[in-house]
């Protein structure tokens, strides 16, 4: 396997086990963020939920580009995106389901908002080892670049 598609799937496996997240909106002009969680992946689609009522959906309704970042362990990814609205009813059915926390909220998975993101960037930071891991994706182009790890890995 190639190796920049490995390091895309440790990436995505990441979020996977790391789905507690900054998620970041605009109110305005100004960012806005808070915690989120991502409810379920598919691929390089992530998956949403919360209430028509709270100011993230009024948000992402006026301007659908967001950001992510999930950390731990000195390792970080960053996806950016649109978000989109259409979300299948077995999927909404499936993440009401899979997730405590949404039935002691919520009635029932028809009252709820739903979103996806389609990942269009992805950054892969990880720290541990020297020098620093640090690969750029564009899933939309295919395109994979290295980020800048500090002065002393710079290419020259």
């Amino acid at each position: 396997m190639n190796e920049s598609i490995s390091m895309l799937q440790t990436a995505l496996r990441f979020l996977d086990e790391h789905n507690e997240i900054t998620f970041a909106t605009c109110e305005g002009d100004l960012p806005k963020i808070r915690i989120f969680q991502i409810m379920r992946r598919e691929d390089q689609m992530l998956y949403f939920a919360t209430s028509a009522e709270k100011a993230v959906w009024r948000e992402l309704q006026q301007n659908q580009h967001v950001e992510l970042l999930a950390y731990a362990d000195n390792i970080s990814v960053r996806c950016r995106g649109m978000v989109t609205f259409d979300v299948e009813d077995s999927v909404k059915q499936w993440i009401y389901d899979h997730n405590p926390v949404l039935s002691r909220l919520y009635d029932s998975w028809e009252g709820m908002a739903f979103f996806c993101l389609p990942i269009v960037e992805l950054d892969y930071y990880d720290l541990t080892p020297t020098p620093p891991v640090f690969k750029h994706f564009n899933l939309k182009t295919g395109e994979v670049c290295n980020g800048f790890v500090g002065s002393r890995f710079k290419s020259k």
